[in-house]
């Protein structure tokens, strides 16, 4: 019995991780960057994670260097979430 109870908390646990971080990244086009206050702005798809349906938008990047390469229409694959009440860009690939 008390394998059973611990074999379940190992499941229950990996469950909860997966459904809480496991999202897939979005795509999207940029179409202004900003260097200065290290911002982004994307066209892009659906974000799962957040719960939001496609659109453009402003958002902060994590990293300055992620905005290195970066350009008017460069095709990104990209991750954000909300950092200190800011949506943010976690990580990010040109494709």
């Amino acid at each position: 019995m008390k394998l059973a109870s611990i074999t379940a908390a190992i499941v229950l646990a990996a469950t909860t991780a997966f459904a809480e971080g496991d999202h897939p990244m979005a795509t999207g086009t940029v179409t202004k960057v900003d260097s200065q206050w290290n911002k982004l702005t994307i066209d892009h798809g659906p974000l799962e994670n957040l719960d939001m349906p496609a659109m453009k938008m402003v958002f902060v990047v994590a990293d300055a260097a992620m905005l290195q390469g970066l350009g008017e229409g460069t095709k990104i694959r990209f991750l954000a979430d909300r950092v200190n009440g800011k949506l943010t860009v976690t990580e990010l690939e040109v494709e």
